[in-house]
This record gives structure tokens, C-alpha cells and sequence, in this order.
């Protein structure tokens, strides 16, 4: 599936965010609304349905805590929050409250990768490693923010829980053009298609990758670029389709090199014995990134654009 592109005007992630529950909120008697203090967003829904809006204040563990109760009286319980602290401060409550009884609560919010620019506490690096590890876990990450709303309303009939990544959630870059791309849980889109390398990335690097793929084509390079939303299932049939089409396949993510998408498809390749021509993965070293924007910090670790585009070249010699 092809999308077609919008590089226009900015969004606010967090601003969808709180547009789509107040939304699904007149549809939905179901939909509860938890936060541990991150509310700024969510005064509409807050406003619209007061009792089904908690703020906890900051106690991510407790949050999701009451999210699971929620969850168990029959409820589609949605925790806004800073994802640094929802999947490490509150891990085992999301293991032993949520997954453990595979309960519909949606973990949704802001601060992947190294993009929140405060250092090494407030970026969620690990978080798609620990979470995708989890029995009955759904791990999907969103790199327009126009997707958001979508992905919010499949998860209303989507069993288990679900874990939904974003970046700084301030100011996101719109990809698809809105009602052009069908989504769903599980699934992926070619963002771009070319028949020399594969591109698999997820979140932000999906717009700086089709950057790249624009910067190569100049070179006679045609770069295939697959926006891989949900890291938990995979979309395996794009991720064969790639490998018998192409030349290598490139892994591009705001995460640790270890543990994220990349490590899923290379767990792929050797458990089904198909292996691609060529494979490398980009992202963050075994490092505690310190402060600064979240390009900046890419430049510095080794993982940006002008590696991507180094690594394609090589490839296609």
C-alpha cells in the first residue's frame, strides 16, 4: 500500500490526542480517560465526561493500576502520559495488572526515542524492548500524527492491551494525506516504494527517511521505504516481499539498536531461515544520551540521515 504525502503544515500530536477521545468519548460510554498529571491536552474530555476522566497526579504505577480496575468492570480504559515513566516506572503494574490479565487498557503518549531533549530520564530508549516482551502486548508507533486518530478508534475493538508510541508530540510532521491510507493493527505502509533498498523505520524516521530516499533518487538510487507502525505483530508479508525485492534491508529507529523493531526481524530471518542480501540496523549505541533536540542527538550517536544514505550507497555497490 502506497501513501501519498503531505509535507505541509505541523501538528500537534498531543493536541490529536485529546481531539480524538473527546471524540470517541460521545461515542463511546466505555471510554475512560486516565493520566498521571499529563492533562494539558485533555481538558476537553475532561470538561465533556467528568467521571470518566482521572487524574491520578504523578504516580504512573498507580495509574495504571486504576486503569486495569476500569478494565475489569468491562471499560476501555486509555493511559495519557510521558512514556519514559508509563513503561519503566510502572513495568510491573503494566506486566502484572494489565497484560498478565490481557485487559484492554491503552498506554498512549509522548517522550520516544531521544526526542523529549531532557536527558537520559525523560527519554524512552528501551521502552519498545520491554514492552514488546510482554504476554499479549500490542506495540504500535506512530509517526504521523494524523494516524493517531485512527489507531485510536481500531483500538476500541481490539482485544488485549495496547501500547502506543510517539515522539515529543509538539510539533509532528504530517506523512499520508488524510483518508488516503487504510491502517490497521498489525499492518505497515510503503511509504514509498523502490526497488534498490528497504528501509524499515517506525515513528519519526519515517519523514526523515523519505528525506533520504528524495536526496538519493538524485543519485539514481531508488530507496523503499516502509513505514512499519505496529512493531507487535509485524507485518511479515511486507517484510519477505522486501527481502526477495530488494537489495538489503536497513532497520532505522529512535531506540536502542538492541531490543526494538530490529531485533524482531532479525529474530525472523533466523527462526525461518530466510535471510536478506544485506542487513544493517541504525540507532541508539549502548549509551545514556545527555540533553538536546532530538536531531542533534542523532547526529551525535551515529544514527541520522547522512548515515542512512551512506549505508544505502554501500549497499548498492
Amino acid at each position: 500500500m502506497a501513501g501519498s504525502f503531505n509535507f505541509g503544515e505541523w501538528i500537534s500530536a498531543r493536541s490529536v490526542i485529546g481531539a480524538t477521545l473527546n471524540e470517541i468519548g460521545a461515542e463511546n460510554e466505555k471510554l475512560f480517560v486516565c493520566t498521571p498529571d499529563v492533562a494539558m491536552n485533555l481538558i476537553e474530555f475532561k470538561e465533556n465526561y467528568p467521571e470518566r476522566f482521572i487524574d491520578v497526579g504523578i504516580a504512573e504505577q498507580n495509574c495504571i493500576g486504576v486503569a486495569a480496575g476500569i478494565a475489569l468492570e468491562g471499560n476501555i480504559p486509555v493511559v495519557m502520559g510521558m512514556l519514559p515513566f508509563l513503561s519503566m516506572r510502572a513495568c510491573e503494574q503494566v506486566r502484572t495488572d494489565v497484560c498478565y490479565q490481557n485487559l484492554p487498557v491503552r498506554i498512549i503518549g509522548t517522550g520516544g526515542g531521544l526526542t523529549s531533549g531532557g536527558g537520559s530520564t525523560h527519554n524512552a530508549m528501551e521502552d519498545i524492548a520491554i514492552l514488546k516482551s510482554m504476554v499479549n502486548m500490542t506495540v504500535v508507533s506512530i509517526g504521523d500524527p494524523n494516524m493517531i486518530r485512527d489507531i485510536l478508534k481500531l483500538s476500541m475493538d481490539y482485544d488485549g492491551p495496547m501500547y502506543i508510541r510517539l515522539a515529543q508530540g509538539k510539533k509532528d510532521r504530517p506523512i499520508y494525506e488524510p483518508g488516503t491510507v487504510e491502517f490497521k493493527i498489525g499492518g505497515s505502509v510503503t511509504a514509498r516504494d523502490g526497488k534498490d533498498i528497504t528501509v524499515f523505520c517506525h515513528g519519526e524516521m519515517v519523514g526523515e527517511a523519505l528525506d533520504v530516499a528524495a536526496e538519493l533518487e538524485k543519485e539514481g538510487i531508488d530507496l523503499r521505504v516502509v513505514d512499519m507502525y505496529t512493531i507487535k505483530p509485524f507485518d511479515e508479508e511486507a517484510v519477505r516481499k522486501a527481502v526477495q525485492e530488494t537489495k538489503g534491508i536497513i532497520v532505522w529507529e529512535d531506540h536502542l539498536m538492541a531490543g526494538g523493531l530490529a531485533s524482531s526481524l532479525a529474530d525472523y530471518f533466523v527462526d525461518n531461515n530466510f535471510y536478506p542480501k544485506q542487513f544493517r540496523r541504525f540507532g541508539i549505541p549502548q549509551v545514556y544520551a545527555g540533553f538536546g533536540a532530538g536531531d542533534e542527538q542523532q547526529a551525535k550517536y551515529g544514527y541520522s540521515g547522512k548515515e542512512i544514505a551512506a549505508c544505502a550507497r554501500e549497499m548498492m555497490c
